[in-house]
């Protein structure tokens, strides 16, 4: 379920695709990292009110967020209503956790980035997706800059929540 994933660093020298995979792989990992070892009860721990974070609330959420960019802008698939949140409740991924089954909700993020590197793969970075964002249409190129930077954000929230669950920090 959450058991620690080896990072893998960055390559230093690569072109562009590489590079860009290889980061957000590496923020991936360190997601995962971030709730290695924990009981499902100190994932679903919150940060400080009024705020709703959870390392578990994270995982679901970038679960969401991988399938939103790779499934439904970049191959252009309607989807309805996430794996965790609802028309009625759109911060489920957040909210509903309380009795959430923590492995299958990190088996679902882990299909969704399988599912996001097979979308992904073989295209060119200037593949632009079938769906537009507010507007405007995006490439693979920014779409993956946009992960990196989704998960790099939401990493840092992860440090702070793993270090109020066991004091544990680190990159």
């Amino acid at each position: 379920m959450n058991e620690p994933n080896p990072r893998v660093d960055p390559p230093m020298v690569a072109d562009e695709a590489t590079t860009l995979t290889g980061f957000l792989d590496y923020h991936r990992d360190t997601l995962a990292q971030k709730c290695a070892g924990l009981t499902d009860d100190q994932l679903r721990l919150r940060s400080v009110p009024p705020s709703n974070l959870s390392l578990l609330g994270l995982v679901r959420h970038m679960a969401e967020v991988e399938q939103y960019w790779f499934q439904s802008v970049l191959l252009g698939q309607e989807i309805p209503e996430g794996h965790f949140w609802t028309e009625a409740n759109e911060d489920g991924d957040f909210d509903d956790i309380d009795t959430a089954d923590v492995a299958a909700d990190f088996a679902v993020w882990r299909a969704e980035i399988e599912a996001s590197r097979s979308a992904a793969a073989g295209l060119p970075l200037d593949t632009v997706g079938k769906k537009l964002r507010r507007g405007e249409p995006v490439t693979l190129r920014w779409i993956l800059a946009h992960m990196v930077e989704e998960y790099a954000r939401h990493n840092g929230h992860a440090d702070l929540l793993r270090e109020s669950v066991d004091g544990a920090t680190g990159e």
